[in-house]
């Protein structure tokens, strides 16, 4: 049987710390910045854990 490929989007979005977890990108830091106080653009910056009822998809398409 051939290796599992992992896709290859959710290998940019996505990243696995060394105790394991899956940690991603918050929303709303893409575009229309200008509308947004200073403090809520900092508090985009942070990565977040992916929730635990989703982690185990994200790993699984991450190939690990």
């Amino acid at each position: 049987m051939p290796k599992m490929k992992s896709v290859r989007g959710a290998r940019k979005r996505f990243k696995i710390t060394a105790t394991g977890k899956v940690l991603r990108r918050k929303a709303g830091k893409g575009h229309l910045l200008s509308g947004k106080s200073p403090r809520r653009r900092r508090a985009l910056r942070k990565d977040l854990p992916v929730h635990d009822n989703q982690s185990y998809i994200a790993r699984r398409i991450l190939g690990s």
